[in-house]
């Protein structure tokens, strides 16, 4: 295809996602910059023409003000503005208006942006829309966290509003309680503490490997440009953590029922929901909503699903890449995550190491940080991951 790329494009924050993007994007010539914290990934990426690392000390939101704000750093004026953490959609879409004076920016709608970042507010419009969710309850006050005595089934989740915030205070993205009801107390009590507004969902019970999503993006007009499924095999921790394990395959159901919430809420822009299909009642029910390039972006991309890119003509007005068809059981790995998922499910007897290891012995299989051809990132992230080994054991 005869692509201009003559428009810049200013990633903010992100990590996997983040640095396959910039490769992706940059392999064809477009000059992509980056800013984010000093563990983002795609600030060392030999295709980063240019990085503005948050200051220590900074919060991204303060920094992406004074970059990206009237008066701001003037030559990024023109630049496509994709974020790639909660952090950035917040910000983007808290200042759209201002942004959109001097920059590029997708489909998405603020108000929308914010619902998609409000876990609570995600599944109360799923719910309203008729796509089944898991059980959940609003908890303003301890008094309502104690009302739900007897009534919760664990183990059961306290999980933020904003996990953005939340991880910020804590170090992870929620509480899990299995089977304490005064545990379950005491940890609203400290989110309260620090500010931190709580629900308390049901965790779906099942193996991982009932968990998939849904890829969109829908145009202005409310044109679906791109539809894509995959699944999870395995995560770390099992059955709480992320995902270390990803497969493609196309899944009508989960591919329906995405559908039937984008629409149903009037989504515009790049949305990825996650469903898990709990066992009780075999219903896909939503998990989280994404509005932003995710973790596998690189094996969507290597399966021939160039979202990036789509979005990257959409918005400068030329003919998209077409894809009908993609690879199907393709995969991506987390080495080290992933064994460490294998161990637990050995200890449960769960999983055989020989039936491990035929689980992962397949040929297309891609890796989310490492590239012979672009090392750096996986060098300096390999390091930082050494270091925080490093601490923690030192730290016991």
């Amino acid at each position: 295809m005869g692509l201009d790329t003559s428009t810049p494009v200013l990633l903010l924050g992100g990590q996997e996602n983040a640095l396959a993007v910039a490769r992706h994007l940059g392999s064809h010539g477009i000059a992509v910059r980056v800013s984010g914290t000093a563990s983002c990934m795609a600030m060392r990426s030999r295709y980063c023409r240019q990085s503005f690392p948050v200051p220590p000390g900074r919060s991204a939101d303060t920094y992406w003000n004074e970059l990206l704000l009237p008066p701001g750093n003037g030559s990024l004026h023109g630049h496509i503005v994709f974020a790639c953490n909660d952090e950035a959609i917040e910000f983007m879409a808290d200042h759209h208006r201002e942004l959109e004076e001097h920059y590029l920016l997708d489909d998405s709608v603020p108000e929308i942006q914010h619902a998609m970042l409000d876990k609570m507010r995600t599944l109360e419009l799923a719910r309203a829309a008729g796509v089944p969710v898991p059980n959940f309850w609003k908890i303003r006050s301890i008094a309502d966290a104690e009302r739900l005595r007897g009534e919760v089934v664990f183990p059961v989740m306290v999980k933020p509003i904003l996990s953005h915030k939340f991880f910020r205070v804590f170090g992870r993205k929620l509480f899990i309680i299995e089977d304490s009801f005064d545990e379950l107390v005491q940890k609203v009590r400290l989110a309260h503490e620090h500010g931190m507004a709580v629900m308390v969902v049901e965790m779906i019970p099942g193996p991982d490997d009932l968990t998939s999503s849904y890829y969109t993006y829908i145009d202005g007009s409310g044109r679906t440009l791109l539809h894509l499924t995959k699944r999870v095999v395995r995560r770390h921790p099992v059955n709480r953590g992320g995902a270390c394990y990803h497969i493609t395959e196309w899944l009508p159901e989960t591919a329906e029922l995405g559908r039937k919430f984008f629409e149903g809420i009037r989504f515009r822009g790049l949305g990825i929901i996650e469903f898990k299909r709990d066992p009780r009642d075999g219903q896909l029910k939503v998990i989280e909503v994404n509005p932003r390039f995710t973790a596998p972006h690189r094996l969507i991309v290597n399966v021939g699903a160039p979202i990036d890119l789509i979005i990257y003509c959409h918005l400068t007005g030329q003919p998209r890449p077409q894809f009908d068809q993609y690879e199907q059981f393709r995969r991506m790995l987390y080495p080290l995550h992933d064994f460490l998922a294998f161990r637990q499910l050995r200890a449960r007897g769960e999983l055989s190491f020989l039936g491990w290891l035929r689980s992962i012995l397949h040929r297309r299989t891609d890796f989310p940080v490492w590239s012979l051809s672009d090392p750096m990132p996986a060098i300096v992230h390999t390091v930082q991951l050494l270091r925080r080994i490093k601490e923690a054991t030192d730290g016991n």
